[in-house]
């Protein structure tokens, strides 16, 4: 495969480089937008809301993310509708990161979907990267803490434990958790009436 630029290759999952200047300005211009959003007051719910929409590739309706928040790009960060990001997250989307509907993010979640070479001892000297999407299924609930690494996807209504560190794909209607998080049990696929 042939790429005309950095941008491509880390979009690909291909190895590149983030010092390219094309990515360096990406990055710095999510910054700026999100030292603005950080910045906004207790009461700025629309101004944030429009500083979101603005900065992620979609942001679905009802969606809440609360200050602090960092990103590299944003613009490849897609939220479903009524989605809840609690304070502090923290989402690296050198590759699509993707959250569905419905889904509660705790306090302090970070979503990494960089990776460097692991057996390339000079590849990783000289800088080297590659990222791998992240998919996050409607309902989910991911605790406090929990870090979920690259390539990983979360099924619809499952329950990742507060600390926990996602390394596998985790299917849908479970409860997980742990280091290296593991399925503990199952979760009813039938609707509670209230």
């Amino acid at each position: 495969m042939t790429f005309r630029s950095q941008r491509e290759r880390m979009l690909s999952g291909a190895l590149y480089k983030a010092d390219d200047p094309e990515l360096v300005a990406n990055r710095q211009a999510c910054q700026r937008s999100l030292d603005v959003f950080n910045a906004t007051g207790a009461d700025d719910d629309d101004l944030r809301h429009q500083l979101l929409s603005e900065l992620l590739a979609s942001l679905g309706s009802g969606s809440v993310i609360l200050p602090r928040f960092q990103c590299d790009y944003g613009a490849h960060i897609t939220i479903g509708a009524n989605t809840f990001v609690n304070y502090d997250s923290i989402m690296l989307d050198c590759a699509p990161i993707i959250i569905g509907r419905d889904v509660s993010i705790g306090p302090r979640v970070q979503l990494l979907t960089a990776q460097h070479p692991v057996d390339d001892h000079d590849a990783r000297r000289e800088r080297w990267e590659s990222a791998s999407a992240i998919s996050i299924g409607d309902n989910a609930w991911l605790g406090a803490g929990v870090i979920v690494c690259p390539g990983v996807t979360v099924g619809d209504n499952t329950v990742i434990g507060a600390g926990s560190v996602v390394t596998n794909d985790m299917p849908a209607h479970v409860v997980a958790v742990g280091s290296p998080c593991r399925v503990i049990r199952e979760v009813p696929q039938v609707r509670v009436v209230r």
